[in-house]
């Protein structure tokens, strides 16, 4: 049996919602399979961020699983994948993984990539950060986690938070060996700088 490329997609309820739907919409556009578990504070953070609706977001995946189903498919590290990515994630997610005392489905999943030595990134969503974030990313870098931060690239020349969005996902996407053609790439020319020369 051929499993297709998957990755499981988490939702926390730090602001930048829209990071989490925009991956959503662009692994459905490059052909990448979607498991999403999304937080009970990120339907709220939707409600505030967006004019979504919880099932309009769910929608945007493949496959969607409730917070709280503990016995879900990406709860288990039998479940293949290539990976997970919690976009945004917020300090209380980033907190209960590196502890591994987790409470939802979000958590445990995350747990589980790290456990079975798979690909996590973490798009932390706060500022500014004190000693106690600061220690816990250490923790979960050493655990193998990427603590990848939306930090806009200017050398791009955004013109809207759409362009900001894309390069933010684009590059959290690089991290899985994915490329999903919306990084504006540092020394290599755009498509119409190709056409130009």
């Amino acid at each position: 049996m051929t499993i297709p490329p998957r990755l499981v997609v988490g939702i926390s309820g730090a602001s930048g919602v829209i990071y989490g739907i925009r991956l959503l919409t662009t692994l459905r556009r490059i052909g990448v399979e979607s498991h999403l578990v999304v937080s009970r504070s990120a339907e709220v953070t939707l409600a505030h961020e967006t004019d979504l609706k919880v099932a309009e977001l769910r929608a945007l995946a493949d496959v969607s699983y409730a917070a709280t189903d503990i016995g879900a498919a990406i709860a288990s590290g039998s479940f293949h994948s290539m990976g997970m990515i919690v976009a945004p994630c917020s300090v209380r997610s980033m907190s209960e993984i590196a502890t591994g005392v987790t409470s939802t489905l979000l958590t445990r999943a995350a747990d589980v990539t790290l456990k079975e030595r798979r690909p996590l990134v973490l798009m932390v969503r706060e500022t500014p950060l004190h000693l106690g974030h600061l220690r816990t990313m250490t923790q979960l870098a050493e655990m193998g986690a990427i603590i990848a931060p939306p930090v806009p690239a200017f050398y791009s020349k955004p013109r809207t938070i759409d362009d900001l969005v894309d390069h933010a996902v684009g590059r959290a996407l690089d991290l899985f060996g994915l490329d999903a053609g919306i990084v504006r790439r540092w020394g290599e020319p755009t498509e119409p700088e190709i056409l130009e020369t």
